[in-house]
C-alpha cells in the first residue's frame, strides 16, 4: 500500500492494491518467495494506467507535498528540518530516481528485489541507486541553501 500511495495517491492506491492482490490470489500456486517484489511488479501496470488517466506528470512541488503528507513526524529540531529538506529534494528528482531510493529506504527491498521490480539487473540497479543518491544529496544541498 505504501508503494502505491507514493505512486498514485490515496484516490487510486486502494484500487491498485486490490487489483494486484486479486492477480496474486489467482496465481497463488506459483507466487515466488518472498512475494513483495512480484506484487510491486504486478502493481506497476495498474499504476501506469492510473497515471495515464490523470495528470501525465506531477510538479515537483506537488510530489514533495504528497511525500511530506505521507511522512510520519519524528523528533523535533534539526532532524525534522533535515527530513523536510530531503523530502522536498525527493520531489525534484525524476520518477525513476525517486522510485529507486524509496524502494530501498521505505519499502525495505534489497537491491536484487528492487532490480526485479524495475526490470533490470542488480548491477544496473545498484548504479542507478548510487546515481540517485548523489542527485538526492545535491538536491538536498540546493534545497537547504534556498530554504535558509
Amino acid at each position: 500500500m505504501a508503494y502505491c500511495l507514493r505512486q498514485v495517491g490515496h484516490n487510486d492506491a486502494e484500487d491498485v492494491v486490490s487489483e494486484a492482490f486479486l492477480i496474486a490470489w489467482r496465481r497463488r500456486q506459483v507466487l515466488p518467495e518472498p512475494p513483495l517484489p512480484w506484487l510491486l511488479v504486478t502493481a506497476r501496470n495498474p499504476i501506469a494506467d492510473s497515471r495515464r488517466r490523470y495528470a501525465r506528470s506531477v510538479s515537483g512541488d506537488a510530489q514533495a507535498a504528497r511525500l511530506l503528507a505521507l511522512a510520519a513526524p519524528d523528533a523535533v529540531g534539526d532532524a525534522v528540518t533535515r527530513r523536510q529538506t530531503l523530502i522536498r529534494a525527493l520531489g525534484t528528482l525524476s520518477t525513476d530516481d525517486r522510485e529507486a531510493l524509496l524502494m530501498i529506504a521505505w519499502d525495505g527491498l534489497t537491491a536484487a528485489q528492487a532490480a526485479q521490480v524495475m526490470g533490470c539487473s542488480t548491477a544496473t540497479f545498484n548504479v542507478r541507486l548510487h546515481r540517485a543518491r548523489k542527485r538526492l544529496e545535491a538536491a538536498a544541498d540546493e534545497t537547504a541553501v534556498r530554504g535558509a
